[in-house]
């Protein structure tokens, strides 16, 4: 399995936080399988045919009739959510597999698939207000709620609520970090 980063529009730093957070949380990057970072800095953050289309090339290698046999879990953020469920609608269609779309703080963007999705808030509000577009099965939202930006940079430190669709399960306090990494592990990735 791989997974893909895909940001949104602000600087790459954050990205880069985002992953050390996440590290922290998940002990270290599997070697030889660090995450793929879809270079929003250089493309429009919330294009799927701009991400599919780096998803193509960077995974092709020199076996590009073996491209879709490689399952990809996206987390993805702000205008990357955007992104990530077109090409993930896409890899689909082309015959690939996605294991999940975790969509971090993906306000208004409509997310539904045939594979899990996950949505991480800042606060309650946002994700109330996004669920309507498609919550998925579990998802997270910070409380007290953070700044949009900083959930990203820091997801270390946005405590909150796992929350379940199934009435019976209550909430469970963890941060965005550690819900992030439970799901990437249960997902199959190697750490």
């Amino acid at each position: 399995m791989r997974l893909i980063i895909c940001p949104g529009v602000h600087d790459p730093a954050l990205t880069e936080s985002f992953l050390a957070g996440l590290w922290s949380e998940m002990g270290n990057c599997p070697a030889g399988q660090l995450p793929l970072v879809f270079p929003a800095q250089h493309y429009p953050a919330y294009s799927s045919f701009h991400l599919l289309s780096f998803l193509k090339h960077q995974l092709s290698g020199n076996a590009p009739d073996s491209l879709y046999s490689l399952p990809l879990l996206m987390v993805a953020f702000s205008a990357g959510v955007a992104a990530a469920i077109g090409a993930a609608w896409g890899w689909q269609l082309a015959g690939g597999q996605i294991c999940g779309l975790i969509a971090v703080d993906g306000w208004g963007v409509p997310l539904a698939g045939r594979f899990p999705v996950y949505r991480v808030s800042h606060d309650y509000f946002t994700h109330w207000s996004s669920a309507i577009l498609g919550a998925g099965k579990t998802g997270f939202y910070a409380e007290p709620g953070v700044d949009h930006l900083a959930l990203w940079r820091s997801p270390q430190r946005a405590t909150g609520w796992q929350i379940s669709t199934n009435p019976i399960q209550p909430p469970v306090a963890t941060t965005a970090a550690r819900f992030i990494a439970t799901l990437i592990h249960q997902s199959g990735y190697a750490g």
